[in-house]
């Protein structure tokens, strides 16, 4: 197993932040208990984040000290309210009251303790949202990494096409017919490589307009003066490998509907060349 692509795949940091399925979460337990250096990323990753928290700790507003200064002073009156209607209920007939009392010490205890409840959920709101932000801030560089590794991956995969496309066209067997743009559409311009010893054809859409929508480039060879079917033009970086046409005396390139045509529209004719 590849454990350092495996580490970089983002799963360790879907599972830390609770995103991962039950499935991946089992999957990384499994393979933490196989592989230390899969076991020392989590970790290492769980203490990042932990530092990057306290690191970006923010002392909460001034106003929020107020609020929950002003929300104890709104419980305590009507905690001190309730007492006071609660003592008169427990007059008896015979006019003989129980006094209840509770000492300075109970008194500054309790208060005490509701402030530090009352602080302690504030705070812990504060931090939440805090913690949140954090989480969603790094959710989007984890998705914007994962974006430009993947275009990456396209653009090696388009720069390894090119280069083998230059190697083709430096092959000795290969023979260039150059397809000039017809009358009235003279800036066009596409080759065509034929591998003489194979037989493959390849063709290099050097300068064609964008096809319109449902429309295609195909490419024809003239065989004995017949048009035949060498292929569409697909998106391709460098040469687009078309059929195999065993003899040809010439090229050309129609826009055609999407997918092809059996017959070409002459009209739609954008570039013509003669092979030899």
């Amino acid at each position: 197993m590849n454990t350092q692509e495996y580490i970089q795949s983002g799963i360790i940091e879907s599972y830390v932040l609770g995103m991962a399925s039950s499935a991946e979460a089992a999957e990384l337990k499994q393979l933490c208990l196989q592989y230390p250096e899969i076991k020392k990323a989590l970790n290492d990753f769980e203490l990042a984040l932990e530092a990057n928290a306290l690191a970006k700790a923010v002392t909460p507003p001034p106003q929020v000290k107020k609020q929950i200064f002003a929300a104890l002073q709104s419980n305590f009156v009507a905690s001190k309210n309730k007492a006071a209607e609660n003592t008169k209920a427990l007059v008896s007939p015979l006019n003989e009251t129980m006094v209840v009392k509770m000492n300075q010490p109970s008194r500054f205890l309790a208060a005490a303790s509701i402030i530090l409840l009352v602080i302690s959920g504030g705070m812990n709101i504060y931090f939440y949202s805090k913690f949140k932000e954090t989480t969603q801030q790094y959710q989007a560089l984890v998705l914007e990494k994962n974006t430009l590794q993947a275009n990456n991956q396209i653009m090696q995969t388009k720069s390894l096409d090119m280069f083998n496309s230059m190697q083709m066209m430096t092959d000795p067997n290969m023979q260039k017919v150059s397809m000039p743009g017809i009358a009235g559409k003279e800036a066009n311009y596409a080759t065509v490589f034929w591998n003489m010893k194979s037989k493959d054809v390849y063709i290099l859409p050097n300068k064609l307009p964008l096809p319109a929508n449902g429309k295609q480039y195909q490419l024809w060879a003239i065989v004995e003066g017949k048009p035949v079917n060498a292929g569409v033009i697909s998106d391709c970086a460098g040469l687009c490998k078309m059929k195999n046409i065993p003899s040809a005396s010439m090229f050309a390139i129609t826009l055609e509907k999407l997918g092809g045509s059996e017959t070409p529209t002459l009209s739609e004719m954008y570039v013509a060349g003669k092979v030899g």
